[in-house]
């Protein structure tokens, strides 16, 4: 069962792909971006800095910086635009200290 905001109607007879989001385990399939590949299991991508509100990404096309999200290794990427690959490991929030010289 999932929780996730998006359920896949159809199309799913491409490669299943494993990735990590906040340490857990997941999966998507081959050719889903980052943010399809989140939403499929979770109900929102991350928490909005200014509250507890969770956001889903909002222009689905790159322009609004809204979708955010950092590899384990501390380069962030945008959901929206970056196709998911085997074995990504994902975090939701920024990893500590991210941005710090």
């Amino acid at each position: 069962m999932t929780c996730g905001r998006v359920h896949r109607l159809a199309e799913e007879g491409r490669e299943p792909i494993a990735f990590h989001l906040d340490g857990e385990p997941a999966s998507a399939l081959s050719g889903d971006t980052v943010l399809t590949a989140i939403l499929l299991v979770r109900p929102h991508l991350r928490r909005a800095e200014f509250g507890v509100e969770g956001r889903a990404g909002f222009c689905l096309m790159g322009a609004c910086q809204d979708c955010w999200v950092w590899q384990e290794n501390g380069p962030r990427l945008r959901a929206c635009s970056t196709e998911l690959t085997e074995g990504m490991r994902l975090l939701t929030s920024a990893p500590e200290p991210w941005g710090q010289p």
